[in-house]
């Protein structure tokens, strides 16, 4: 049996959530796991609190011969070593701008328009 550490999605649209889980290679990405090992939050802004492992049970199953999947190889490589980058911060928040209204354009020195003088009887 191919064993591989893996990650299985959960979450909903716009807000993915993974689990890193011990899996036979030939089950679907969602399918039944022998064994959760850990999980990765993406959306999290801390990178360092992204992902929660369990490396006494990963080593275990690296010893007997799992093979982790290239993104889950990253994330234990991280993890081990704590190099998460470094974290930008979000900009800061400012006040949204209040559009003015456009004031009519009349000035004092342009003549105003009357309206014209009904022609005269007679």
């Amino acid at each position: 049996m191919a064993v591989r550490i893996r990650m299985k999605k959960l979450g909903r649209t716009h807000r993915p959530f993974y689990r890193i889980c011990i899996m036979d290679a030939r089950k679907p990405r969602d399918g039944a796991a022998i064994e959760e090992v850990g999980t990765y939050d993406p959306m999290k802004m801390d990178k360092s609190q992204r992902v929660t492992l369990k490396m006494e049970r990963i080593d275990h199953w690296i010893s007997v011969g799992a093979q982790p999947s290239e993104k889950v190889a990253v994330l234990i490589r991280k993890f081990k070593e704590n190099d998460w980058g470094v974290s930008n911060s979000p900009p800061p928040m400012t006040a949204p701008k209040i559009k003015k209204a456009p004031e009519p354009e009349a000035s004092e020195d342009a003549p105003t328009e009357e309206p014209a003088a009904e022609a005269s009887e007679g």
